[in-house]
């Protein structure tokens, strides 16, 4: 969906860096010439971007990490398997002006849980405490602070103006709404046990109850957009509500051919993690700036960032502990679920093909598959698959007249590759 509000594209993989883009959608069926392409194609080629090692990984395996360059143009990383991936990034153009994302949207989200709990006044007891449970101010807000970062980018960019209109900082609630909705119905759907360090909510109150709660929270985050009253924001943000229910129907099959599958995989992460960015950040720019053109930088700047925070989510699924990600380890693989590094290490273990079709369901599956992955570059491979999206959005945000906002937009895509839970 480049500018256009009600459809929904799948996701391309950003152009090799040095790699004129003709702007052109690429076919879904395979990834575009010189791209990380999907396991069982040629390796990798290393970038010349933005961001480049600097110093030893944060996890080592002995006093010093064995390599750590981003710069290199070989085709497979020579990384050690235990070591982080989330290397410091050098000093960037941006260095000089830096402005930590979240103490700069911090003006423009004061009281946001507290504004979300009045949209969901409710007088029954227990479906209160149902909502109160993931909507206790102890989250990061992450999708909520690009939204009002890239409402006063775009703001500046247009008018000079710094101020987040009334609209746009509902646009951030209902973004928070609309995903706190999705995990309640996700729990359910992968009877997960704990999400963010503590118990479900279909754990504590039971999966009919729990899936009320989502279907609550969901209306009442429409109820919200209706009151903005603008039919093209409605368009663009309802797009996001179906994203949602196709990524999950996405998300219960699977593909045979290794090069469908991989595209299958990056769409789903689209439609359940990407979307809600790029369309929030789109329907902020609608809002403050009339100017087709940002609204496609801001949409554009928003799959990018999805796309790559999806990666690392899936990387982190096996490189952190379960206390430290707060979800039990290997979940994806115990919910039969084959994400990026199971798709890049089936290049090196051919044998992982037959699991990933019968979802990991054979005793010993989930742990073989662990092993796999940590044993080939499934890792590495997906890290740099999520820097090459990362440098896609930092390339469109950087189309913006230059402001506090936009650099800070420019350091969070940083903030996503390093991040460890």
């Amino acid at each position: 969906m480049n500018g256009a509000a009600g459809g929904a594209e799948r996701p391309r993989l950003p152009p090799a860096r040095g790699r004129r883009s003709s702007g052109r959608s690429q076919p879904t069926s395979s990834l575009p010439p010189g791209s990380a392409g999907p396991p069982g194609g040629s390796g990798v080629r290393g970038p010349a971007g933005r961001l480049r090692a600097r110093g030893p990984c944060r996890r080592q395996e002995g006093s010093q990490c064995k390599v750590c360059h981003f710069t290199q143009r070989s085709s497979t990383f020579s990384f050690p398997k235990i070591c982080n991936i989330f290397w410091r990034c050098s000093k960037t153009a941006s260095d000089e002006k830096y402005q930590d994302p979240f103490q700069l949207g911090r003006k423009d989200l004061k009281n946001l849980y507290e504004d979300i709990k009045k949209e969901l006044l409710v007088s029954t007891v227990e479906l209160k405490e149902m909502c109160d449970y993931y909507f206790d101010g102890k989250g990061k807000a992450f999708r909520p602070m690009i939204v009002v970062l890239m409402a006063r980018a775009c703001n500046i960019h247009h008018n000079n103006s710094r101020e987040v209109q009334a609209s746009q900082r509902s646009v951030a609630i209902i973004a928070e709404m609309i995903h706190t909705a999705s995990l309640v119905h996700d729990d359910v759907i992968d009877d997960a046990n704990s999400r963010r360090g503590k118990m479900t909510v279909n754990q504590i109150w039971g999966e009919r109850k729990a899936v009320l709660a989502g279907d609550f929270i969901l209306s009442a985050a429409s109820l919200a957009l209706a009151r903005i009253g603008n039919t093209t924001i409605i368009s663009v943000l309802t797009q996001v509500i179906e994203d949602l229910v196709r990524g999950e129907f996405l998300q219960l099959g699977s593909k045979e051919n290794e090069n469908e599958r991989f595209a299958h995989y990056l769409e789903k992460t689209f439609k359940k993690t990407a979307s809600l960015i790029a369309n929030s950040c789109k329907a902020v720019s609608i809002l403050g700036c009339p100017d087709p053109k940002v609204h496609e930088i801001a949409y554009q700047y928003g799959k990018n960032v999805g796309i790559a925070f999806q990666l690392i989510d899936d990387v982190l699924d096996f490189t952190s502990c379960a206390d430290h990600l707060g979800k039990p380890a290997a979940a994806d693989l115990k919910l039969g679920l084959a994400t990026g590094p199971v798709l890049f290490a089936c290049r090196q273990f051919p044998e992982m093909n037959a699991m990933i079709m019968r979802r990991f369901s054979k005793p010993g599956d989930v742990e073989r598959a662990r092993k796999y992955v940590l044993q080939s570059d499934g890792v590495q491979q997906t890290t740099y698959l999520a820097q090459r999206y990362c440098h896609e959005a930092t390339r469109e945000i950087s189309k913006l007249r230059p402001s506090p906002e936009r650099e800070a937009l420019i350091q969070l895509t940083e903030m996503v590759l390093m991040r460890d839970k």
